[in-house]
């Protein structure tokens, strides 16, 4: 299963954590219950979620639920009760140990049981006094401890133990070993790993903006007496309304980096390896060495230590030199040679030691810098070795040299998984072999483009070469073999990799036992697409045609089946709605199958049963599958489907199959239910005909009767099919009722919106009645769906289905029968009796033949597709756009954009499509960020195509060249950029035509020269029109797209930089320059590769958060916090420290830890959340954005109000660069700047950044939206302060207006305001009193004091919290009760009042959104 989790969520737009309808949300409800849905601290208070706190591992069916009890029983509550007994298991006590090292004193660690002994080595080689050490062995009372033992099994280790550590003798391995520690200790505060993309070291600056830890600064003396001090001033850049947006602060300087020298050279010697004699005196190899000093030597490496020898660059003499100053340790021995190299390291030493753990932990998968300053290359001896061996993480630890991949990837799916200690350690292999193999995969994709792997059939052309290395199979994504020639050529073998990756994560997903998926990684690197997979024991000695057991080798001209394999994928055909059927063989005989044809099976020698191939998993997407006499719904088809694509692999994702079913199984139970009330109606009338059913259905959905049952469907509900997935992102809150009733073969929940009801036979009888206006402005994300409960006859219905499907139906009388098989039909249901929706995905493959009997089969079959090709346009792209219109989806930039589409199930092919829709709109205004996001998107993405093709034509020497040249005709407004082709380069290219051409796909390869801007930009806007179907009205230049669309260059650049792989040198660029070009060769520093893999889960870890977050919503933050600790324990234990989900785990805790009042540990855990972001994320990703914000706002309350203006300040200048100032977002993070630097007295900034919020909040939320009251208060305020009362007035009485308009008199807010509104009238007439007094008397007059007082911090942070969408809980147990009770009153005031608000509401939408008649 695709879980929704699988890319990772990207941006978390509005953290309203505890919105325990406070203040301006309040009123506002139907602002603040549509949090975003992708938040992890989205709550929408007070929803009963006891019914399914794990996420919907309630209803299926029993068989499967034995196979895969792994992820807990099927009732939520006792997964939560049997987790929680499971966890005490682990969380053994630890205890203390001493631990003696040679030269130290001793010092005690704190360990726990479960620890191998290896751990304690790995905490030894950081500690700062034992760092040098690396050969040595722990000993208890003399006798020495195994490695891999864990420390409870070790007799007599106990509290207070002393451990002594012990030199050991080296050997060739463990001298290397060490060099390669020292060198990396040298190294380690040296960011260039980071730049370069290795070794999975990434780059993080934090620490610049808050000088060090901010544990320690917490503890400092409290900076308030001294606001005077603080400089507030931002840089000009960051000012609203500043027209340049500079790059060079992207990265700003660490004064850390500045290197520390400690030594000048420390390389491998030319005179190794030692000769035989040497050898045999114990010398292990050869060191070189230039102190700072500029002292050269030479060094050996023997059994017993380190010793300078006499050799010099040009003798070879090993005899020791006099002093040898033999060492155990190099740094011994160094520090002994050089003061300076003793002095350096131990300053070095400090640092890292005090440098936060997260900056220094590598992170999981490899993140990529799109920019990077100039760095000098250094001498560099272990870089120099990796580099020409094939050596992977540290290959030399593994007995037998390379890994055999597919080996570790299928036993780590074998360990067992019965209970928790056990899933842990699974899923802890499973994703340590994934990303260990990502890492391998990606390096070897890398070489196999730069030419550094001999292919296995050297003898054919370039683009047919296949290549072996470190035992990965890699392909490269052209059409070999003219294999999809039928499917679309290349295009379809560039898509069949992604298709099929997303296969492989399904199928993973479901994970069922004995059934095996290949390990597969999808590298985009210098315009080639390259696949990497690991490989089937034996496969490579048989050909293809024996193998296959399973499918077909030939798109379905030849079929064979399997009787195992039928039954291994029987049992992920419910979670991954796949229908079995069957298909014909070429002598038409039936072939029983049960997933694509094209999936084959293979037996490999290991006897393990593999799938793959797995590009059709999911059914194909008609809008873009033009088919001969096949008609489409009419939704689709007003919009101008079908489509033709560049391929005929267009298929829709998993999202949206889960979307639709759930859509249809709500509309299954309301037709049910409007049938047994019609039964209970006309008694005398038998059953009324279904044609009328329907039409009731529709009619009755009209009626106000119950406007929220079809009002208020949640949009991706979290109830999933099997236990074991779970397609909630951490960032989805927990939906709460989430209808686990149905019978058990419908865990679907209900889904969104019922755009096609079909009504009558279902095949498009379409009445465009008032149901499509209420469905056509789908139904919000988080309304609840209370009211869907109360719809007469529902809950009958729903009992009727669970009785239908507990028994075989015998006992139910057969009137309710019809009634069931009657909704079944019109749903479109694959069984009579239950719900149940699956797609066969062979239907409109070429080639494939199904046998007559199954006609009306294939005929239900085709309809569905065509709904939910229909489904997809008329629901979830409106739904989509409703929800960008509400600000519960906030994308900042592409990738959260394409997220957030992603979540909807709709592909990017229809991001033209989303485009038409927004600028249809009457409220196009209020989504003006998302359609120039969405024109950023298109424009990139169509350069990224042209780009592709563009770069291989290009041979490796003028690669830098024709990148900057690509550059500067896709940005620069020079407009006859000229290629830069050294003179010498082209005559000796004359020389070499005659050797054959290595370069894949080659060519003339001097034609990329020739490219000019105006071509490349016509080639964008025709690409836009053939692939996107959208007209871009900028054929010209890119000045034309930035004026027409107010696009900037600089997010340009990022977004085509991080599509395409380029880093680039961090300057400034004169883009506008019509004399010279912009970017020159000497500006683009690397090309990276673009890497797209499985992200396997932590389930159980999950199942915890979600518990949690349920609790939170409940008001239970005592024990909320509890259960996301845990999950932080269990994330850490399958993780590892640095992930993105224990991102979102540590945002929420330090959410939580504030909301209760423990500041400090808030602001702990906050910072590890940047932290982490910034390492696993990017710098500059709009998740990290978010994550400056909250850290800044705990700053603030810690006190450290200069760190929380520097925060805010980068987190301004980062969003300026990635979606520019036109955002709803920057208004909440004006309004925080504006507020802070109104506590520190700065008047006129702050009224700078709160008219800014004031303005943008306005254009986006509407002039009478409760944001904008807030506004226009908090402007007012800072007015007073200066004593300007009469603005001041002016603002208040626009917010006091908006409030009586919106919430009423009686409202709290209308009364605050009109408080406020009475207290600056008192003080403008106590002002202009005075003012009087001072003209009458002149300056003898007796004047009244003015009271000016700077606003108190606390009235500062109650403001600022309130923006934040934060309200305090004073944490008593009798406040708790009160509170909670508070919550439910309010839950049902809001209910009531939302049916009339909806009422009224419904007239207002129907203005904003078009509806098709």
């Amino acid at each position: 299963m695709v879980s929704k989790t699988d890319d990772i969520p990207e941006s978390v737009p509005n953290c309203n954590t505890v919105d325990l309808a406070r203040d301006s949300e309040t009123a506002n409800s139907r602002e603040s219950s549509k949090t975003a849905l992708k938040d992890p601290c989205a709550c929408a208070t007070g929803h009963n979620s006891d019914t399914a706190v794990m996420n919907g591992d309630g209803g299926h069916d029993q068989a499967e639920e034995a196979d895969s009890k792994q992820d807990g029983s099927a009732d939520a509550e006792s997964v939560e009760d049997s987790n929680e007994q499971e966890v005490i298991v682990i969380q053994d006590t630890g205890f203390t140990v001493k631990i003696q090292a040679p030269g130290t004193e001793p010092f005690d660690l704190q360990v726990s049981p479960q620890e191998m002994v290896q751990e304690i080595h790995q905490v030894l080689m950081d500690r700062e006094d034992t760092c040098h050490r690396t050969c040595f062995s722990l000993q208890l009372d003399g006798n020495v401890l195994d490695n891999f033992a864990e420390l409870k099994s070790i007799e007599g280790l106990q509290e207070g133990s002393l451990l002594k550590v012990v030199e050991e003798p080296y050997t060739v391995r463990e001298a290397r070993i060490h060099v390669r520690h020292i060198r990396d200790l040298l190294k380690s505060l040296d960011p260039s790993d980071a730049y370069n993309g290795v070794d999975c070291n990434s780059l993080s600056f934090l620490s610049v903006y808050t000088d060090g830890d901010l544990g320690d600064t917490g503890k400092r003396k409290k900076k308030g007496s001294e606001l005077e001090q603080i400089d507030c001033t931002p840089p000009e850049h960051i000012l609203p309304g500043s027209k340049e947006c500079p790059l060079t602060p992207i990265q700003p300087q660490n004064k850390d980096w500045k290197p520390m020298q400690c030594l000048k050279v420390l390389t491998m010697s030319g005179w190794n390896p030692p000769p035989g004699n040497r050898k045999m005196h114990g010398d292990l190899m050869y060191l070189y060495i230039v102190t700072v000093e500029d002292r050269h030597v030479s060094i050996t490496a023997s059994t017993r230590g380190f010793y300078l020898n006499q050799s010099t660059t040009y003798t070879f003499n090993p005899k020791p030199a006099n002093p040898s100053f033999l060492s155990h340790s190099l740094v011994e021995l160094l520090s002994q040679i050089s003061p300076a190299f003793k002095k350096n390291f131990t300053t070095l030493q400090k640092k890292r030691v005090q440098r936060h753990p997260f900056e220094r932990i590598a992170t999981p998968f490899q993140v990529y810098s799109w920019t990077a300053p100039q760095i000098d290359h250094a001498m560099d001896c272990v870089r120099a070795e990796d580099a020409y061996t094939s050596r992977l993480g540290y290959e030399e630890h593994i007995p037998g040299q390379t890994r055999d991949w597919n080996e570790e990837l299928q036993t780590t799916r074998e360990l067992s998984r019965k209970n928790l200690p056990e899933r842990l350690l699974r899923e802890r292999a499973i994703f340590k072999v994934h990303s260990d193999f990502a890492a391998a995969a990606t390096r070897g994709a890398m070489a196999v483009i730069d030419g550094n792997v001999m292919a296995i059939n050297p003898g054919e052309e370039t683009r047919m070469q296949m290549f072996i290395w470190n035992n990965i199979f890699f392909s490269l994504g052209f059409d070999v073999r003219d294999h999809y020639r039928e499917l679309g050529g290349d295009a379809a073998a560039h898509a069949a990799p992604t298709n099929d990756l997303n296969g492989v994560r399904a199928y993973s997903a479901v994970d069922v036992e004995g059934l095996y998926t290949l390990g597969t990684v999808v590298v985009d690197y210098r315009g080639y697409r390259v696949t990497a997979q690991s490989i089937i024991p034996g496969i490579l000695e048989r050909e293809q045609e024996q193998s296959v057991i399973y499918g077909s080798i030939d798109f379905g001209k030849t079929v064979v089946s399997h009787p195992k394999y039928l039954e291994l994928l029987e049992k992920t055909s419910r979670p991954l709605k796949v229908h079995r059927h069957d298909v014909l063989n070429e002598k038409d005989a039936p072939v029983d199958l049960c997933s694509s044809v094209e999936c084959k099976g293979i037996i490999g020698n290991d006897g393990r049963h593999y799938i793959l191939d797995l590009l059709r998993t999911f059914p194909p997407d008609l809008n873009f599958l033009p088919v001969e006499g096949e008609e489409l719904a009419p939704e689709s088809q007003k919009l101008g489907f079908p489509r033709q694509h560049r391929h005929r692999l267009a298929c829709l994702r998993q999202e949206l199959i889960e979307a639709f079913v759930e859509h249809r199984y709500l509309l299954f139970m309301k037709m049910a239910a409007l049938q047994l009330m019609q039964q209970k109606a006309n008694k005398d009338n038998k059953t009324a005909a279904l044609q009328d059913t329907s039409a009731a259905d529709v009619h009755s959905e009209s009626k106000p009767q119950a406007p929220e049952a079809s009002e208020k469907v949640p949009e991706t509900t979290a109830a999933s099919p099997t236990s074991s997935e779970s397609p909630i992102t951490p960032e989805e809150p927990v939906k709460p009722n989430a209808t686990t009733a149905s019978d058990n073969s419908a865990p679907e929940a209900p889904a969104s919106q019922n755009a096609e009801i079909p009504t009558g036979n279902s095949n498009g009888t379409h009445e465009p009645s008032a149901v499509e206006k209420q469905n056509g402005e789908c139904d919000s994300p988080l309304e609840g769906k209370e009211a869907d409960e109360n719809m007469p006859g529902l809950a009958q219905a729903k009992e009727l289905a669970e009785s239908l499907a507990a028994e075989d139906g015998s006992g139910i009388d057969p009137k309710s029968r019809e009634v069931v098989l009657n909704a079944c039909k019109a749903v479109g249901s694959i069984s009579n009796t239950s719900f149940d929706i699956r797609f066969n995905p062979d239907i409109f493959s070429p080639g494939v033949r199904f046998p007559d009997y199954n006609t009306e089969d294939i005929q239900k079959q085709k309809q569905l597709l065509k709904d939910s090709a229909a489904f997809l346009v008329s629901c979830q792209i409106p739904s989509f756009v409703k929800d960008c219109l509400e600000h519960s989806c906030l994308p900042m930039d592409g990738a959260t954009l394409t997220e957030a589409l992603h979540q909807r199930g709709i592909n990017v092919r229809y991001l033209g499509t989303m485009l038409e829709f927004v600028n249809n709109m009457p409220a196009k205004a209020q989504l003006e960020h998302i359609y120039r996001i969405g024109i950023n998107e298109l424009i990139t993405r169509c350069a990224k195509h042209i780009f592709k093709t563009y770069l291989q034509g290009v041979e490796l020497s003028a690669l830098s060249a024709a990148v900057s040249h690509f550059l500067n005709c896709l940005l620069s407004s020079f407009p006859d950029a000229v290629a830069h082709l050294p003179v010498d380069e082209l005559v000796s290219r004359k020389k070499s035509r005659k050797r054959r051409n290595r370069v894949p796909g080659g060519g003339d390869n001097t034609a990329w020269a020739s490219l000019t801007p105006s071509e490349l930009w016509k080639n964008i806007v025709s690409e836009a029109q053939n692939y996107y179907h959208f007209s871009l009205q900028c054929s010209e230049s890119v000045d034309q797209a930035v004026e027409k669309y107010g696009l900037q260059k600089i997010t340009l650049l990022r977004e085509i930089s991080i599509k395409t792989g380029i880093q680039i040198l961090i300057k400034e660029y004169n883009f506008d320059s019509r004399h010279k070009p912009a970017f020159t060769e000497e500006d683009i520093l690397n090309i990276f590769p673009v890497v797209k893999h499985v992200n396997p889960k932590a389930s159980d870890a999950f199942h915890f958060f979600q518990s949690g977050q349920a609790k939170v919503q409940q008001g239970f933050l005592k024990e909320g916090c509890e259960l996301i600790n845990e999950a932080l324990n269990l994330f850490n234990n399958v993780y590892g420290a640095m992930h993105v989900e224990i991102c979102a785990c540590l945002r929420l805790l330090a959410r939580l830890n504030y909301i209760m009042g423990d500041h400090p540990e808030a602001l702990s855990n906050q910072q590890k959340a940047v932290l982490m972001s910034e390492r696993a994320l990017g710098i500059e990703h709009p998740n990290t954005i978010q994550e400056y914000m909250h850290l800044a706002l705990y700053c603030f309350a810690n006190g450290q109000l200069s760190t929380a203006l520097k925060l805010l300040y980068r987190a301004r200048y980062l969003m300026l660069v990635v979606c520019g100032e036109d955002h709803p977002e920057m208004a909440l993070l004006d309004s925080n700047i504006g507020l802070v630097l109104h506590g520190v007295m700065e008047y006129d900034l702050s009224l700078r950044f709160l008219e800014n919020a004031l303005a943008i909040n306005s254009k986006y939320h509407g002039p009478r939206s409760l944001k904008v009251a807030l506004s226009h208060h908090l402007v007012a305020r800072v007015y007073e302060s200066k004593a300007d009362f009469r603005s001041a007035l002016q603002h208040e009485k626009e917010g006091y207006t908006v409030y009586k308009n919106q919430v009423g008199e009686a409202h709290e807010k209308t009364k605050e305001s009109s408080e406020y509104l009475k207290y600056l009238t008192q003080q403008a007439v106590a002002l202009q009193r005075t003012m009087n007094e001072i003209y009458k008397n002149g300056s003898n007059a007796s004047i009244m004091p003015l009271k000016f007082t700077a606003p108190s911090m606390a009235s500062v942070l109650e403001q600022l919290n309130i923006i934040n969408g934060i309200i305090f809980i004073p944490l008593s147990q009798k406040d708790l009760e009160n509170l909670k009770a508070e919550v439910q009153r309010r839950q049902q005031l809001q209910d009531s009042s939302k049916n009339e608000e909806q009422q009224a509401n419904q007239l207002e939408l129907d203005d904003k959104l078009p509806v098709d008649d």
